[in-house]
């Protein structure tokens, strides 16, 4: 699982969607690259969502286990943070399995994930309520 693409891309769009004081938000990978997927950044940008000042980092599980959800990235991404957090694994959409490549393929992961966090944000929205309720 590395951290160059689709993670930092989930974490950007979920700053995005959440705003950032409302939620402590960290991406990372197993195996993390040396720099961001300049085609990931490029359609960030196209939607608003500016990751550039970001770099792959490792995971740590000592922050993944104080955290109240996991979200691992992809179907062959394994990561299991052990007890605490609810980790949930989003098997995203792989357009090269359909031939499709470039810009257009990364336009097509993002809006996946995007969909993705915006459901995500509505769970905790929902839940945040239940609580004040």
């Amino acid at each position: 699982m590395k951290n160059a693409g689709k993670s930092q891309m989930a974490a950007g769009l979920m700053r995005a969607a959440a705003g950032d004081d409302a939620a402590e938000i960290h991406s990372a990978g197993t195996r993390p690259g040396t720099a961001l997927n300049a085609m990931s950044v490029a359609v960030l940008r196209e939607v608003g969502v500016d990751v550039g000042d970001e770099h792959p980092k490792a995971t740590d599980l000592d922050l993944a286990r104080r955290m109240t959800w996991v979200i691992v990235l992809g179907r062959e991404a394994r990561f299991d943070p052990g007890p605490g957090p609810i980790v949930e694994t989003w098997d995203t959409d792989e357009p090269s399995d359909r031939g499709i490549e470039g810009v257009e393929r990364m336009r097509l992961v993002r809006d996946d994930i995007a969909a993705r966090v915006d459901d995500l944000t509505r769970r905790l929205d929902t839940s945040a309520a239940g609580r004040r309720g």
